[in-house]
């Protein structure tokens, strides 16, 4: 039976390498399933605005759709914009269910993290408070790997693929002469440790890489560390630590932490910006240590770097759209898609629903026992759980030696 209806898609929250994966799972499956399909321009900020694209007018073929999957970041554009208590401002979900009846919608996908599943899980609950048919499927995204409901998020498996890449290069760049030298990797991730420790991957057969790895989960003290760094000094000439921006002091203060102690704060009142712990703790080392230094923040490079994703990760995000939609097309509303790992050797997952109040504003973090004892490395464990998650290649499309990417029509063109 045909699904006779208008769905809704848009992206929220920082870019990936894998989010326009799942559009294309979310497109392709709800035109399947006979929907029409229109994408949000810029979220749910943008649809205040009623910036909508008919999607069929770009993705209507293979090419376009295949083509989508290997374009980096959000191809409908994003934004951080929260949603409101009802109980306390209703007027931005009127308004929002006008604009939804007027298109005759009959399901909404939004594609995004911890904040997009608050607001798909806000817009559910309004939804079954107003008794309306519209279903609203949260289809999860986060390089940071943090939301819970899912044993891992697409997004993060190419991140990590990047991030191990590059400092494995870094390692062997660090080490082409004959002078003692401390190399800083800054890595995103300003409460959880996913991505810095996704750097275990670089060290291959006789080639360890990083030496050390600093986690939100596991603060360390500067003397803790600059001793650390000082024995492996004695019997190495080149050290190379990976740290995550939001690496913390015992006493919770941030090493980036700015001199007065104020950080900006962004719509869902997280730490807007946090850079600056490379730069720090490479300074101090050269001060203390008296040794060659160097920082590199990898920054906003590793949320979309397309010439490497993971294949497993571009397969999986595809795969989680249909789910989603198929959830959708059954009548079911407020749920999100998840993965649930059944085997690491041989990779097998299987896929889930979980209810989005569960995941919204939660945050999934490093297990204890897969950090070293020393709070400076990770084990073999988390070894284990990263590393099928980066397999698979994807052969990007080339013009005239750059890589081609898919752009949205500008709207009234």
């Amino acid at each position: 039976m045909g699904w006779n209806t208008t769905v809704l898609v848009g992206q929220s929250g920082g870019p990936t390498a894998a989010i326009n994966s799942s559009l294309a799972g979310v497109y392709e499956t709800a035109r399947s399933l006979g929907a029409n399909v229109l994408g949000m321009r810029y979220g749910v900020q943008g649809l205040f605005d009623d910036k909508l694209i008919d999607l069929d007018r770009q993705l209507g073929d293979p090419v376009s759709l295949q083509l989508l999957q290997q374009t980096p970041s959000s191809f409908l554009g994003s934004c951080r914009y929260k949603l409101p208590d009802p109980a306390q401002n209703e007027e931005p979900y009127q308004r929002l269910f006008k604009l939804f009846a007027e298109r005759g919608v009959g399901a909404v996908f939004y594609i995004g993290g911890n904040d997009s599943m608050d607001t798909i899980s806000k817009l559910a609950a309004y939804g079954a408070r107003e008794q309306s048919p519209i279903r609203f499927v949260g289809v999860p995204k986060t390089i940071d790997n943090d939301l819970e409901g899912t044993d891992h998020t697409p997004g993060y498996g190419s991140a990590a693929k990047y991030i191990a890449s590059t400092v494995a290069e870094i390692g062997r760049d660090s080490s082409v002469y004959d002078l003692k030298n401390v190399t800083f990797v800054e890595i995103m991730g300003r409460n959880t440790g996913w991505l810095a420790g996704a750097s275990c991957l670089a060290s291959q057969r006789n080639a360890y890489c990083p030496d050390l790895i600093l986690l939100p989960e596991s603060p360390v003290t500067e003397d803790a560390l600059m001793e650390r760094i000082a024995e492996l000094l004695e019997d190495m000439k080149s050290v190379v630590v990976a740290v995550s921006e939001g690496a913390r002091r015992p006493d919770g203060t941030l090493m980036c932490e700015a001199p007065t102690g104020v950080t900006k704060l962004d719509a869902f009142g997280h730490e807007a910006a946090l850079s600056g712990t490379s730069r720090y703790l490479a300074t101090l080392t050269a001060q203390r240590l008296g040794v060659k230094t160097r920082a590199i923040e990898l920054s906003t490079l590793q949320r979309c770097a397309n010439h490497l994703a993971s294949g497993t990760d571009l397969q999986e995000a595809y795969t989680l759209g249909g789910v989603g939609v198929r959830a959708a097309f059954e009548g079911l509303t407020g749920k999100m898609p998840g993965i649930v790992r059944r085997y690491s050797q041989p990779y097998v997952v299987e896929y889930q629903l979980a209810d989005v109040s569960a995941v919204a504003n939660k945050e999934r973090k490093v297990p204890r026992e897969w950090i070293r004892g020393d709070g400076m490395g990770v084990t073999e464990k988390f070894r284990q759980y990263a590393k099928p998650l980066v397999r698979g290649e994807v052969s990007s499309f080339y013009v005239n030696g750059a890589p081609h990417h898919i752009s949205p029509l500008v709207i009234g063109r």
